[in-house]
C-alpha cells in the first residue's frame, strides 16, 4: 500500500474534532548488486523492481536489461538483489564516493563530474507545439491519485507527442524518475525521441538521468538551477521548468518547443540566453 490512514486531529479556526488522514507510505529499500550493499533508499513501496533497475541505470552501473543476470525482490525485508553478468567496478573507492543530491526522497547519488563529460550529446530533431506540452501536463497532472489523496508525492512520467506512456508515483522525486526509466529497460520500452515530465524541480542530477536515458525533452513543474540549464544546454536536453496551467519558461534548445502560430527556429538555446515564457 503506497498510502495508509491514521487518526488525527483536525483544527479550523475554532473548531476541533478527532478524524482520519491519509498519508503517504514510506519505505526503506537496500539495493544489493552483486552481493555489494550499494544503497537504501527511502521510497513509496510499489515498483520496487523498477525503482532498483532505474536507479543502477541513472548511476551507470547498467546499461540495458542485458546486463541483468539475476533480479529478486524481498518485499518483506525490503531487499532487491541485482546480479549483473561481467565484471563490474564496485571497489571501496566508488562506493564511498557519493554527491549528496538536492532531492527529496533521496540522500545520496554515485555522480561526479566525469558523468557529464562522458555523456554523448543528443541529436534529436524532435520538436512539439507548446499547445501539445499543455495537453499533456494536463493529463499529467490528473493521473495521480495518490497525490490528490495523500498531497505527499511526487510524480513523474514518459510521454510521446500526445499521450502519457508510463507513470510513476513515489516520496523522491528522484525515485519516480528511476521507476520510469527502470520499467523501460526491463520492458525494452524506447525512450528516445520522448518527454519526460515531473512535478517537481530539475537541478543538474535531473538533467544528468534524462541525457542518460537520451531522452531530448524535459518538462518541470518547478524551477532549475544554474548548473541545470548550463549541463542542459551542453547535452542537448531541451529544458522547460515552472509548467503550469497554461505557462512554461524555456531554458535551453527552445527551437523544440513550437509555437502555434511561430515555430521556433533550430539554434540551441534562446537568444542571448534569456528564457521564454509560452
Amino acid at each position: 500500500m503506497d498510502m495508509n490512514t491514521l487518526p488525527v486531529v483536525r483544527i479550523a479556526g475554532t473548531n476541533r474534532k478527532e478524524t482520519q488522514a491519509v498519508v503517504a507510505s514510506e519505505f526503506p529499500l537496500t539495493v544489493f548488486l552483486n552481493d555489494v550493499e550499494l544503497v537504501t533508499l527511502l521510497c513509496s513501496p510499489s515498483d520496487l523492481d523498477n525503482l532498483a533497475v532505474g536507479f543502477l541505470f541513472a548511476e551507470g552501473f547498467l546499461k540495458s536489461k542485458d546486463d541483468i543476470k539475476n533480479l529478486t525482490v524481498n518485499e518483506r525485508t525490503g531487499i532487491v538483489r541485482v546480479t549483473r553478468h561481467g565484471e563490474f567496478d564496485l571497489s571501496r573507492e566508488l562506493l564511498f564516493k557519493r554527491l549528496i543530491t538536492s532531492a527529496c526522497g533521496r540522500g545520496a547519488a554515485f555522480y561526479s563530474t566525469a558523468d557529464a563529460q562522458n555523456l554523448t550529446k543528443i541529436d534529436s530533431g524532435i520538436t512539439i507545439s507548446s499547445r501539445r506540452v499543455f495537453n499533456l501536463l494536463d493529463k499529467f497532472n490528473r493521473r495521480s491519485e495518490l497525490f490528490k489523496t495523500s498531497g505527499g508525492v511526487h510524480s513523474a512520467a514518459l510521454a510521446d507527442g500526445d499521450d502519457i506512456l508510463i507513470f510513476k508515483d513515489d516520496l523522491g522525486r528522484h525515485n519516480a524518475i528511476d521507476k520510469v526509466f527502470g520499467e523501460c529497460l526491463l520492458k525494452e520500452i524506447p525512450t528516445e525521441e520522448r518527454i519526460l515530465i515531473t512535478s517537481g524541480r530539475a537541478p543538474s542530477e535531473m538533467i544528468l538521468k534524462a541525457a542518460k536515458g537520451k531522452v531530448p525533452i524535459l518538462v518541470a513543474v518547478g524551477s532549475t538551477t544554474d548548473l541545470g540549464v548550463r549541463l542542459a544546454d551542453n547535452l542537448g536536453v531541451t529544458l522547460v521548468g515552472f509548467a503550469r496551467g497554461k505557462d512554461m519558461t524555456i531554458y535551453t534548445h527552445g527551437w523544440r518547443i513550437a509555437d502555434e502560430q511561430a515555430p521556433a527556429k533550430k539554434g540551441g538555446r534562446l537568444e542571448n540566453g534569456k528564457t521564454a515564457n509560452k
